[in-house]
Order: C-alpha cells, then sequence, then structure tokens
C-alpha cells in the first residue's frame, strides 16, 4: 500500500479553447504554405440602383463610405485579415499594413 495522501482537488489541466482546432498545436504549417489565397483591398463601398448606375459615364463621381485618408481593409478570401495604406513605390502600387485583425475578432467575424 502507499502511504502518500490522496488528494480530494487533484491538479486539473486547463479546459480546451473550443474555437482551437483540433491538433492545432501540432499541425505542420508548411502543408499549406503552398495553398493560393485572393488578397484584395476594399476603399469602401457605396449602394447604387441600377438606374443611377445606369446613368454613369467618364468623369462621374461616386461616392464611398468612407472618409479620405482612412485606413483600406486587407481582406483574404474576403476576409477581413488587417488595415493599410497605399503606398507609391517605383511607379506601383503597395500598401503598408497598419493594424492586423487580432484572432479572436477574425473569429468572432466569421459568423
Amino acid at each position: 500500500m502507499s502511504s502518500q495522501p490522496v488528494s480530494d482537488n487533484p491538479a486539473k489541466a486547463p479546459p480546451p479553447d473550443p474555437r482551437a482546432a483540433p491538433g492545432a498545436a501540432e499541425m505542420d504549417v508548411g502543408a499549406i504554405l503552398d495553398v493560393p489565397v485572393t488578397m484584395s483591398l476594399e476603399v469602401g463601398r457605396a449602394r447604387l440602383t441600377i438606374g443611377e448606375l445606369l446613368q454613369l459615364g467618364p468623369g462621374s463621381i461616386v461616392e464611398l463610405d468612407r472618409a479620405a485618408g482612412a485606413p483600406l481593409d486587407v481582406l483574404l478570401n474576403g476576409r477581413l485579415v488587417a488595415r493599410g495604406e497605399v503606398v507609391v513605390t517605383d511607379d506601383r502600387f503597395g500598401i503598408r499594413l497598419l493594424d492586423i485583425i487580432s484572432r479572436a475578432d477574425r473569429l468572432q467575424n466569421l459568423g
């Protein structure tokens, strides 16, 4: 027989995070590095009727729902992942990331 006392409160492991994928800690990230994703930048949005759309022509201005100078939304496969600003280098447009959306916020916005 063992002479060690038995505790009524054995140490418990913290409960698993329900948002974590099963086996996420062991996942080999290298397996997904070649998966293509579509990155898009959203400057803003506008709602138009078909009649308004048909009246547009060269020189028309469509007012967007975002203020000038506001950060752009960076979307991967249509999901918001970051915000940034447009930069120009060597006659090409690019984006400077200003804010990465946290994992918790990305998960919350899935539904």
